[in-house]
């Protein structure tokens, strides 16, 4: 059984539009929450969130039977206030438990002492899918036009750019990679094998450290340099020696691997075990994979293609991003494009998987588009550009902005400097305090595992973003007004006292 909000409310229990904040304060929590309660005491909002929450959580299941399930709009609670916060799980875990007003937000009596666990928690937030993270952004994005008096048919003037997201990965390279592969082969082997009574694999932590003393050797052995010619032949002969050490005791470890897993296959196995084998083969391709590669590579003297490359075992969807950013030579992660509009709410992103900016121009817009007929305009950075993109885009949106790249012609250089162009241009750079406003609450590291994972995290800083806009709005105004109160109050004071 789960419920979208409970109706009873319990004693002690303060109503959610009662709940009231220190507007003193310069935490991110209070204006994320006032963002929160903005949204639940809007009911056409609120009706329209819960509907959609009712929808698509969880939509084959029974919801009216069963045990209770975490109200749906606790888990859009913690899932905001997770990304707003850019913490982990177990800072939200403390602060579900701990935190007064969060508690209050969540519908929790004063006296009431239920609490979470750290796996409700996840098992709970891993329901919102980014499909309904994409609709709830919709809802907030009109939402927050509503706040700002956005006047009806007035045109939404967007601005993109993308950034990366990286990915919870160390630096990798060909031997450390295939450290991590060894590492969870010989592990989970060890452990399959001793639940099933056998003791070959007893010695499997000497034997995890036997590899790793070796890729330790192997590492050294590269940072080695010489001054004269014969010390840098001894060096590389040096270095393919630890190499085919490392190499020849991985391939004793693995071989003994696959020969432990033929015999487990022909027994009888649980499916946890059944899991937990499939779990082993998955990392037996990427040892064989880097092995083959350090081969090449040290060894033959090749030079490994790009596109055969894998920068982490653990988060295969991870690239090897090179933006050109001063002081930031390579970042390991994904591309993530995002639309803004002149209200500085986030009306699009796309997650760009082995895509480029001049790929997803076309795309961003006309997804924006569909969403919001109202957009009007839309600006880029060169690195947008392309012919088809300059022509397809004239097609989808009344104003273009899109400088393009190299000598331009007559027609061209004329529409670049035209007042209406560089307005735009001079205007595009806003887009990156919305990108820095991510990257602070949540998009700098994305902490969760898949590309499943991934995207679910991306689509909700979003949806926070758009929140904590509200609520920063909310917040000002809320400040201004005591700001005249209190000057109303010292102004008849002082009146009282002239008198």
């Amino acid at each position: 059984m789960r419920v979208v909000q409970n109706s009873q409310m319990q004693i002690g229990e303060v109503d959610v539009a009662q709940i009231k904040f220190n507007v003193k304060s310069r935490d991110d929590i209070p204006r994320i929450l006032h963002g929160l309660q903005h949204v639940y005491m809007n009911v056409p909002l609120r009706e329209a969130l819960f509907a959609l929450l009712s929808k698509r959580i969880a939509p084959t299941v029974n919801k009216q039977t069963g045990r209770p399930g975490m109200a749906l709009w606790k888990i859009l609670v913690c899932g905001v206030v997770r990304l707003d916060l850019n913490i982990d799980y177990d800072r939200l875990h403390e602060l579900v438990n701990e935190h007064k007003t969060l508690r209050a937000m969540l519908g929790h009596a004063q006296f009431d002492e239920a609490t979470y666990e750290v796996q409700t928690l996840k098992d709970n937030l891993y329901l919102l899918t980014p499909e309904l993270l994409d609709e709830i952004n919709q809802l907030m994005v009109d939402a927050g036009h509503v706040l700002v008096k956005k006047k009806e048919g007035e045109a939404l003037r967007g601005r993109s750019d993308s950034f990366v997201v990286e990915t919870n990965v160390h630096f990798p390279t060909d031997i450390n990679l295939l450290w991590d592969a060894m590492r969870k082969v010989i592990t989970l082997t060890a452990q399959l094998h001793e639940k099933q009574g056998k003791s070959d694999w007893r010695q499997y932590r000497y034997n995890l450290r036997h590899v790793k003393r070796l890729m330790r050797n192997a590492q050294n052995k590269k940072r080695a340099q010489g001054k004269s010619e014969k010390q840098k032949e001894e060096n590389v002969r040096q270095v393919v020696e630890a190499h085919q050490d490392y190499l020849a005791v991985a391939t004793q470890y693995l071989n003994k691997a696959q020969a432990t897993l033929a015999v487990l296959k022909q027994r009888e196995l649980t499916e946890v075990d059944v899991c937990m084998l499939l779990e082993i083969e998955s990392f037996v391709p990427h040892a064989l994979r880097q092995m083959d590669q350090i081969r090449r590579r040290v060894i033959e003297g090749k030079t490994i293609p790009h596109a055969e490359k894998v920068f982490s075992i653990f988060e295969p969807h991870t690239e090897w991003i090179s933006k050109g950013k001063a002081g930031v030579p390579v970042e390991l992660g994904l591309r993530v494009a995002i639309l803004e509009d002149q209200y500085q709410f986030i009306l699009h992103h796309q997650v760009m998987e082995k895509q480029t900016d001049d790929s997803v121009a076309v795309s961003m817009v006309t997804e924006a588009k569909k969403r919001f007929g109202s957009l009007a305009a839309i600006s880029f950075d060169k690195g947008f550009h392309s012919p088809e993109n300059q022509r397809a885009l004239k097609n989808v949106v009344e104003e273009v902005t899109l400088p393009r790249k190299g000598k331009l012609s007559k027609q061209a250089k004329s529409e670049e400097e035209s007042p209406a162009f560089l307005k735009a241009k001079r205007a595009h750079s806003a887009v990156e305090s919305a990108i820095n406003a991510l990257e602070v609450h949540g998009l700098d590291v994305c902490p969760d595992k898949g590309i499943d994972g991934f995207k679910r995290y991306v689509a909700l800083a979003v949806v926070t973003r758009n929140i904590h806009r509200i609520g920063d709005i909310l917040w000002k105004r809320k400040q201004a007004r005591e700001q005249r109160q209190q000057r109303k109050a010292q102004n008849a004071l002082l009146y009282q006292q002239a008198a």
